[in-house]
């Protein structure tokens, strides 16, 4: 940058500075985020310390300002732990209600808000009343077992006792009888209080240890991690916002008044009677949302009466009955550099702003997509604008507004193509999306981006072939689609530059060693528009059979609970082109071979529990633990006298010697491979 230059910034940015500062102090009007302002003045600052002599006393910074972890035990959820879908307008908030008014026309509809604490969700299991397993969401299906760090964490009673009052009698009486003979879930945040988190922070920098970006990442190191004293020496807290086990409850808000009296401590949240109410306290939360003890990204909004919600069921993982009603990400300014298109699996090509580096939330960000040609001119985004960038729900980068009063006049346009950047095909529109797509079979990059998801990790789980190895196979014309690459022999590889012949033969075992795949995992790796690894094992518990789902009708698969319209048609019309069939034959031909879910309605080992120490011989851990659930049985970390069996294999472990102390049956792998067989 020139001195020219950088004179003619300086002056913009203190002008738009003060012109900002202005609205929020005086006339108390707010239209760029604090962190956007923020972010303008630390460039102002550093512009001046490159050019000092252009430092003002008018300039505004002369102001004094006042994957399961290994070590974990596996551990299926009984109800799966969903995600829930975020909004970050009023207008999507209306949509939801009239949503679900479609579904639920005749229902009256009231909803529970509570703060949505920016923690680590854990599902805790009482057995008898007894804290007896604490785990982790992970999938949402299965999730790791924490207990013994959770354990530390003083705000989860070890054991519940009712200490105030119920909603009603018929409630307390059959907590009673759960707490005395019975088990119940309960699922929560633990979370960090801000002080406490920066006071940790500052002592990890003294210590020369890695600091962490924010209270949420702190609390899921710690959990996440095997030594409990690590765990046990953080000031970690739990706030309980569900009961999942029916004692009652008709309506959520009686779960935030069961909570308390059970022990825990919970966000007493507010019933309101219809969105205007919820509006009003959105907006007063979101006004003393920095004032709070802890960090909170949103709201929770559910639909309070159970048997409503119930019946509202889940699209993919997130249930039809409840939103996150985030509030406006955490923002940044910076430039756009350039403009670069993707072009995506299902051939959508997406524009994508390269920015100047720039901190948001800790975390650099260099890209952001625009999403489409109609977002692009709704923002009026041109080639070396000044932009305020956030992360959508704090995850995805996207642009927020362009600051256009800060323009040169050496700002370019930007218009999308009419072809394929990598192919050169026609781009075309469908009617009821703003995607510009390219339908060419052939295009390189639609064959790349599908292969990367054929052999991801839940798909075909190829280890050692990645992308750059893909895009080499590509290049030379080895590979076509996915199914040749089970055609690949050693000689069609070692000629390659930069292959020797142990990486080639490790990369053809790899890929040989994959020919069989679970049903649902086989699903996924089709690569079907809108589905995704919920909906496609989903699709292979109702069907059971690649051939039955292909048979499939529209109404078959729009019937399924937990799969939309939208979903359903794209998974009817994969099934009826042409050249997806021919690709499932060609699969079919390279020796790919389904394994379909088994139904199995007797369950010997229901009610039995058991631990594993040492090494097996004829099968791995993970692969003993499944058939252990398959059969009924559950999976415990630890002995203790309500463990039934401790399976012993090779060189085991302390878990032998205290079971041999305690008197739990102990069966090496030959009985316990007979038990299997029974």
């Amino acid at each position: 940058m020139t001195k020219l230059e950088a004179k003619k910034r300086i002056e913009k940015l203190k002008k738009v500075i003060n012109y900002h500062r202005y609205l929020y102090h005086v006339l108390n009007k707010q239209k760029i985020s604090d962190a956007a302002l923020d972010s303008l003045t630390y460039e102002l600052y550093k512009l001046e310390g490159q050019f000092p002599e252009f430092v003002t006393p008018d300039s505004p910074t002369q102001r004094v300002a006042g994957k399961p972890l290994e070590g974990f035990v596996k551990v299926r959820h009984k109800v799966p732990m969903l995600s829930i879908e975020d909004i970050f307008f009023e207008k999507e908030l209306k949509d939801w209600q009239d949503y679900v008014k479609r579904l639920v026309p005749l229902q009256k509809l009231d909803f529970f808000v509570e703060l949505k604490v920016d923690g680590f969700a854990v599902a805790l299991i009482y057995k008898k009343g007894l804290l007896s397993r604490g785990a982790t969401r992970g999938n949402g299906r299965i999730g790791e077992d924490v207990t013994q760090n959770l354990k530390t964490i003083e705000s989860i009673p070890l054991r519940l006792k009712i200490h105030g009052k119920l909603p009603n009698p018929n409630i307390e009486r059959k907590l009673k009888k759960i707490i005395e003979k019975g088990e119940i879930e309960i699922r929560g945040e633990v979370y960090m209080q801000k002080r406490a988190f920066e006071k940790l922070n500052k002592e990890l920098e003294k210590k020369g240890e890695k600091t962490y970006a924010n209270p949420r990442n702190l609390a899921v190191g710690s959990i996440r991690q095997l030594d409990s004293k690590l765990a046990a020496s953080r000031p970690l807290e739990f706030f309980a916002y569900s009961i999942v086990t029916n004692i009652g409850q008709k309506k959520h808000s009686q779960e935030h008044q069961i909570l308390p009296a059970l022990g825990f401590k919970t966000e007493r949240g507010n019933k309101c009677k219809n969105l205007a109410k919820v509006m009003d306290f959105w907006k007063q939360i979101s006004q003393k949302r920095e004032s709070l003890p802890f960090q909170i990204d949103g709201m929770v909004i559910s639909i309070n009466d159970n048997l409503i919600f119930q019946k509202l069921g889940a699209v993919g993982k997130s249930p039809r009955g409840i939103r996150a009603f985030k509030f406006p990400p955490k923002q940044a300014t910076t430039i756009i550099e350039d403009i670069k298109l993707q072009v995506g699996r299902t051939g959508a090509v997406t524009p994508v702003a390269i920015l100047k580096p720039v901190q948001v939330e800790g975390v650099t960000i260099s890209r952001a997509t625009l999403h489409n040609e109609d977002e692009i001119k709704r923002l009026g985004v041109k080639i070396g604008d000044t932009i305020i960038v956030g992360r959508a729900g704090d995850v995805i980068p996207n642009v927020i507004k362009v600051l256009s009063e800060l323009r040169t006049g050496k700002e370019k346009n930007f218009k999308m193509p009419q072809k394929c950047p990598d192919c050169g095909a026609k781009l075309l529109k469908s009617k009821d999306e703003a995607v510009l797509r390219c339908k060419n079979p052939d295009c390189f990059a639609i064959q790349k981006k599908y292969l990367y998801h054929f052999i991801s990790k839940g798909a075909f789980d190829i280890v050692g072939l990645g992308p750059k190895i893909v895009d080499r196979l590509i290049d030379e014309g080895l590979v076509s689609d996915a199914a040749d690459l089970f055609k690949l022999k050693e000689g069609d590889i070692v000629s390659l530059e930069r292959f020797d012949k142990k990486s080639v033969q490790n990369l053809i075992t790899a890929i040989q060693t994959k020919n069989e795949i679970t049903l649902g995992r086989f699903i996924f790796s089709l690569g079907i528009r809108n589905v995704g690894e919920e909906t496609a094992q989903d699709l292979s518990e109702n069907f059971g059979s690649l051939e039955k789902l292909k048979n499939s009708s529209f109404s078959e698969l729009e019937e399924i609970r937990d799969i939309g319209p939208i979903a359903a048609r794209s998974i009817y019309n994969f099934f009826r082109e042409k050249k997806n069939l021919e690709f499932l034959k060609k699969l079919k031909n390279v020796g790919i071979k389904i394994i379909l879910p088994k139904v199995i309605k007797h369950q010997p080992l229901k009610g039995k529990t058991f631990v594993l120490t040492g090494t097996l011989g004829t099968m791995s851990r993970e692969e003993a633990k499944e058939k252990i659930r398959f059969l009924g049985g559950e999976i415990s970390g630890s002995v203790s006298k309500k463990t039934d069996f401790v399976i012993v294999g090779k060189e085991p472990g302390s878990k032998f010697k205290k079971a041999k102390e305690i008197g739990v049956k102990r069966i090496q792998e030959k009985d316990f491979l007979k038990l299997l067989k029974r």
